[in-house]
């Protein structure tokens, strides 16, 4: 048996501001239009559509893997547009990244409070 993750709907109140968020953020072109939603591809053949709700949203979780000259760049952009960030899940080191399985990763929200994270190695990775 083959299963892979092909989408998910990720619920946003603005989908323009939150799937260009991501974009820039991520250096990703930026989204594409499909019904009602704005669908951001990533390389490994998944894609988020964000979709728009007028009711309460629940935070979600997504973690990117993204190379290290990557992560130079991404948390460059975190901090060039004043966000809070974590090293960990649980937000008890604001302002630090972690270096979990010899990589680097950082917590942070997106304009919905979605919990974002990069990483530049899979969690345990290092043996």
């Amino acid at each position: 048996m083959s299963v892979q993750l092909n989408h998910t709907i990720v619920w946003c109140r603005d989908k323009q501001r939150s799937a260009t968020f991501l974009t820039e953020l991520l250096g990703l072109p930026s989204p594409s239009r499909f019904g009602p939603m704005l669908v951001v591809q990533l390389a490994n053949g998944v894609s988020l559509d964000f979709y728009e709700h007028a009711g309460e949203i629940s935070s979600q979780h997504y973690a990117f893997l993204i190379g290290e000259d990557d992560f130079d760049q991404v948390f460059a952009r975190i901090r060039g547009l004043g966000l809070p960030y974590w090293a960990d899940p649980g937000r008890h080191r604001p302002g630090e990244i972690n270096h979990n399985d010899g990589g680097r990763g950082v917590y942070f929200e997106d304009p919905d409070g979605h919990f974002l994270e990069v990483i530049t190695r899979p969690y345990g990775s290092a043996g």
